[in-house]
Formats: structure tokens, C-alpha cells, sequence
């Protein structure tokens, strides 16, 4: 009975779904369901509740309602509202940018660069500028790395050296020039107010000034970061949320491979 009940939802979802007006899944199919939350400068009472709600409708949601409202302190206002979004999308033209490389698993990884390039490869890798968060950069290059998937220290053909947070990019640039590296792989974490896109440029700008740039494989990460925008900002890569070491090892070792 399961596998039929699958099949059928299965048909009905086939059978509705438009791809030129995709809206969000909620309960059935285009019924718009979405669920959004936000801050505003308001103390938690009535007023801030009715606040939200008609936000939510400037937004273009339908019968909105705030399921969730809590004090922040000092005049601000935590909510979580729900509601129908009247919008939608056309999804058959949408074209985005991404990594062009194929992801190996460690070991694999370790063998092509053998094959490939003969040699251990150096990467250097910090959070840098103001950036004090680790996780990204540690997730990537620390040998437990994050959730089953091994960072770059434990990499046979690998030398990783993680240079920690709060590394300026001049620091950053000298290390790695001491340390003969290959690739400089930088992690941004902290991104109020775009600082991120500042520190990024500001390293690109600082090693075409000092005619390094094409020394080294450069790559970015982080939270609000894509493929797109490292490439605009002078980037060989960029990897978002959702990234691995393996992904960041592949793509160092092809792209060095290349450039041999």
C-alpha cells in the first residue's frame, strides 16, 4: 500500500507542478507555504505582533501569522511568521555559476596528485581581516574535519597549514610566500555590513600589487559566499555552505594540474 500511495503522489505532484510558476510547498502543491523570520526595532506586545504581520504582507504574503514572537531586550523583537507567498518562478532559464572541477574522494585525491603532479601540494588557509571564527576554515583544513568528511591535514599528499582567525591578508601573503604554497584558501565567517567583500578584494588587490597573483591557486569560503561572486571579486573559486574538503582538495589539485 506504501509503494502505491507513492506512486500516486508521485503522478499528482508530475501532474501539477508547472516549472514556469514554481511557488513554494507547504502542505500541497502551489499552495505558496513559506516561513520566514526577522527582527524588528519594537518591544514584544501587541503592537510589534501586528507590526510583523503587515510586514509580512508588504513582503506579498497571504493571511500571514506570527507563530512565534520573543524579547530581545533593549526594544527589540524576535518573529517567526508563516504565511502564503503569492509569487512565482520560472525556474527553466535559470542558469547559475559553479565549480567546474570533478570531486575525488581523499584517497582519490591523493593518487592524482601523484600521478598529476608528482609532489606534495602546499596549502595555506586562515580566517582573515577581523574574522575570529574558525569553524569554516577548520572544517576544511583540520585532520578531524566536519561530519565524517577529513580535512586537508590528513591528506597524504597535502601540506595544510591553518593559519587560525584575525590573520591580516599582508600576514597571510607573507606566509605564504614563505611557506612556498601552492594555494591560499581564505574562510570569511563575520559578513555584517559586506566586510567580507573589503577583506577579499583587499587580498586579491594586495597580491597583484606585489605580483603574486598568479603564483598561487586562490580560493574563498563561507555562509554568503558563491562560485559567482569569488569569481567576480578575482577568485579562482568560491565555495558556499555545503562544502567540503574534498570538494576544495579536487578543485586545488585540477586546477594546479592544469596550469602545469
Amino acid at each position: 500500500m506504501s509503494s502505491g500511495l507513492y506512486s500516486m503522489n508521485k503522478r499528482d505532484f508530475d501532474t501539477t507542478l508547472d516549472p514556469k510558476r514554481v511557488r513554494p510547498y507547504g502542505d500541497t502543491m502551489n499552495d505558496g507555504k513559506v516561513q520566514l523570520s526577522f527582527t524588528l526595532p519594537m518591544k514584544a506586545d501587541e503592537i510589534a505582533a501586528e507590526a510583523a504581520k503587515q510586514y509580512a504582507m508588504k513582503m506579498g504574503l497571504e493571511e500571514p501569522s506570527v507563530v512565534h514572537m520573543a524579547d530581545l531586550g533593549v526594544g527589540y523583537s524576535f518573529f517567526v511568521v508563516y504565511g502564503s507567498c503569492t509569487h512565482t518562478i520560472d525556474i527553466t532559464g535559470i542558469k547559475v555559476s559553479k565549480v567546474e572541477s570533478s570531486v575525488m574522494s581523499m584517497h582519490e585525491v591523493d593518487d592524482y596528485i601523484k600521478n598529476n603532479i608528482g609532489r606534495k601540494i602546499v596549502v595555506v588557509g586562515a580566517s582573515t581581516g577581523t574574522d575570529a571564527h574558525t569553524v569554516g576554515i577548520d572544517a576544511i583544513m583540520n585532520m578531524k574535519g566536519y561530519a565524517g568528511h577529513y580535512g586537508l591535514e590528513r591528506y597524504d599528499m597535502i601540506e595544510a597549514y591553518n593559519l587560525g582567525s584575525q590573520v591580516p591578508n599582508e600576514e597571510f601573503i607573507k606566509k605564504a610566500v614563505e611557506l612556498n604554497a601552492d594555494a591560499l584558501l581564505v574562510s570569511q565567517t563575520v559578513t555584517q555590513k559586506n566586510v567580507h567583500i573589503q577583506n577579499l578584494t583587499n587580498l586579491i588587490e594586495l597580491l597583484e600589487a606585489e605580483g603574486l597573483r598568479d603564483r598561487f591557486v586562490v580560493v574563498c569560503g563561507g555562509p554568503r559566499l558563491s562560485h559567482e561572486l569569488a569569481k567576480e571579486l578575482g577568485y579562482d573559486a568560491g565555495f558556499a555552505g555545503g562544502s567540503y574538503a574534498e570538494d576544495v582538495a579536487s578543485f586545488v589539485a585540477q586546477q594546479l594540474t592544469a596550469t602545469i
